[in-house]
Order: C-alpha cells, then structure tokens, then sequence
C-alpha cells in the first residue's frame, strides 16, 4: 500500500447530487435540517442520518446483516421461550447475557424487559441461535443459578455463563461493523476503530424551506360535509448537495485481520453504496430519487482532505437559473487551488465521472461510468506511494 507504514491510505469520495423536492432528514420540529455556513442558510443531511441508510443499503447489498439495539436480552428470552424453555427461566438465561460480558455486567434496564442500556451492535444473522445454543450448552447451571438467587436474602446477582464464550458472540464483526466501528463501554475487546469518516452533506447555495400546504380527503363524506378530513403544512426542500466521505483503507485493512484483497472490495462496495444511496425519510410522498451528477475520488497518503470549502460563499445560479455547473466549477477550481497548496506528493491517485458536458479538468481522468469508477477507485486503492520528500534535522 504505502511504502511508509506510518502513513494512512485513504480514499476520499466527493459527490454532487441535484436533489429536487424533499425531506430527506428531518430535524427537531419536522423540518429539513439546515446549518449556516458561509452566513447562508443550507439544506443539510447529518452524517448519523446518511450513515444509516449506507449501512441498511451495505449490508443489502452484501446479504450480511448487523442489529443497532438494546433488545438483545428481549428478544433472547423470546427465542428461548420459543424453545420450550419455562418464562422464568428464559428471562433468567437471557439476563445472564450481559451480566457475564464484563466483571461487572453491562448495565440494563429491569423496568424494560431487561434492555441493556448502551445499544449493542452485533451480527443479526444466527447471534440470537449462537447465544440461545450457549444457554443451552449451561442450562444446569443456569437452573441452579436461579434457585440459588430465588433463595438468596441478599441481591447480588451472579454470572453463569462463560464470559469468554459470551464475549466471543458479542465482539463478531460483519462487514458493516468493520467500516463504519463499534463502541459499546465497559466491553473493550467489542471496540472497533471505524475506518469511514463521513460529514454533513449540505447545498452548495442558499436554500430556504419551502412550506407545502395540504389536505387529506374524506372519500365518504356525508352531502353537505367538508371533504378535507385533515389540514396540515410540510416543509420541504431542494438543491445540489455537496456530499463527502472518507475511507481509512489502513485502517480498515487492519480490522479485516491485514486481509488487503478482502478490504479492497469492501472499499468497492461501500463506493457503490455511498453513490446509489440517499435516506429514506419522505421517500413515498417526494420520490427524490435522482442520481449524482457528478463523483471524483481522490487516493492519498497521510491524510484525507474534503472540499467543504469550496462552498463557504454560496454559489450563485447561473444564467440560465441553474446551480449545477456553477456548482461543477467551483469543485473543480478548489481541487485545482488545493492542489497547487499541496503538491501531488500524496496524492496517488485521482479521476470523475460527470453528467455535464465537459470535462472537469482539475478533477483527473474522466470516466464514462459509476462502475468505471469504481473499478479505478478500487485498483488505485493499494498503488505504491510516491518516493517521499526528503527530509533533514540539524
């Protein structure tokens, strides 16, 4: 990858999308979020929000699901009662989960069918089979632990289940889990450094919400009745989003056990899910289904660097009234300043792939697909780096 071990490889993916009217996230008070920047008001999608519609659309993708959740103890004792195993026993084995994960227990929630309190983020493909088997394999001792408790005068619950092997099942890895990380405190060995790094995405111009009046029909109303059954106002928004992520590909290789050819394809599929891939919110009543208009990647060393501020002043429609190609423009012109501030010294690798007309010459090579991208992307992934600059201390 790169010929010095201390310096990262990442991959920096930087999309233009036009996107008409919408919610596609929405905030506190049922609005399209919005940030200031540059003293203009944006429409803006949060990284937590893009993040978890890549990861449903990822591991679709790759038929390997993983859970977000704090009903792992529930929905274990439903398992185990679907088993055959008496309620009580059920609920006492499925508790036994996060009490013997650390010396401690993770913390749950006894009023909430014993949810743990931080969210889990395991596997969801067999996780609940492995760990109703692993009940199973210690049900004597299960049996016991709950009468001995059911006698005890004083509360101090117990383990007995092998905390190694319960450890085991919650510190699985799915594709997912690699790339996007996992932290659950109290559980280190389950700590995984996430290796995409993903911003705001948000218009290159000034958007402000626009309200959308409507109404819902009674279809059996009475002759002489009102037919609006319901009033109410929507917000919605539109314009060219500037969108950008970041994948460590060091990092990510090393949580894949050093297994280079295994992270360059995970690579490959997570850039077809970040450019295929918009949330969800509103989708039946706004159709907001475009795709971008324009992708460039760039493969450096050392460090990743986004394009945010190229939009710090607002683009300005054209004359035409449009915001794409002002849009294209000021993207290429700030690869082309950076570039100039930088030297290519890091850069390994660069190219795009645009609906315009023209070329977008500080961008690198242009291709004729999102596929043909893609394929760059992933063979430029692991190119040897440049020689470095020589440097000399006194």
């Amino acid at each position: 990858m790169t010929t010095n071990p201390h310096l990262a490889r990442y991959i920096d993916l930087h999309i233009l999308q036009d996107i008409p009217a919408s919610c596609l996230n929405r905030g506190e008070y049922n609005e399209p979020k919005t940030l200031m920047i540059g003293n203009s008001l944006r429409t803006a999608i949060s990284s937590q929000c893009a993040k978890h519609a890549d990861r449903h659309a990822l591991e679709t993708l790759l038929g390997e699901p993983a859970a977000r959740t704090r009903r792992l103890p529930p929905r274990l004792s439903a398992a185990l009662r679907q088993a055959g195993w008496p309620d009580d026993l059920a609920r006492f084995a499925a508790a036994q989960i996060p009490r013997s994960a650390t010396a401690e227990g993770l913390a749950t929630d006894p009023g909430a069918d014993g949810r743990t309190l931080a969210m889990l983020y395991v596997p969801d493909n067999g996780i609940l089979d492995d760990l109703a088997a692993l009940c199973a394999r210690h049900r004597t001792a299960l049996e016991k632990g709950m009468a001995k408790e059911a006698k005890a005068t004083t509360k101090t619950p117990a383990a007995y289940l092998p905390a190694d092997d319960v450890v085991n099942l919650l510190c699985q890895r799915t594709a997912s889990i690699s790339l996007f990380g996992r932290f659950l405190a109290g559980l280190a060995d389950a700590h995984v450094d996430g290796a995409v790094q993903m911003a705001w995405a948000f218009t290159t111009h000034t958007s402000d919400l626009q309200p959308d009046f409507f109404t819902a029909y009674e279809d059996w109303a009475e002759p002489g009745e009102a037919t609006s059954a319901h009033l109410d106002t929507a917000y919605l928004s539109a314009g060219v989003f500037y969108r950008y992520a970041s994948v460590n590909l060091t990092e990510l290789t090393a949580n894949l056990d050093h297994n280079t050819s295994h992270a360059v394809a995970l690579l490959g599929a997570f850039t077809d899910v970040f450019i295929s891939t918009l949330p969800h919110a509103k989708k039946n009543s706004t159709a907001p289904h475009t795709l971008p208009d324009t992708v460039h990647y760039v493969v450096r060393d050392r460090r990743p660097v986004s394009y945010a501020s190229a939009f710090h002043q607002p683009v300005k429609a054209d004359r035409h009234g449009g915001h794409l190609a002002p849009t294209r423009s000021a993207l290429s012109q700030h690869a082309a300043t950076l570039t100039q501030l930088t030297g290519t010294r890091h850069r390994i690798a660069h190219g795009h792939v645009t609906q315009a007309a023209e070329d977008l010459e500080h961008l690198g090579p242009r291709h004729t697909s999102y596929d043909d991208l893609i394929d760059a992307v992933t063979a430029a992934a692991t190119s040897p780096a440049t020689a470095p600059r020589p440097y000399t201390v006194a």
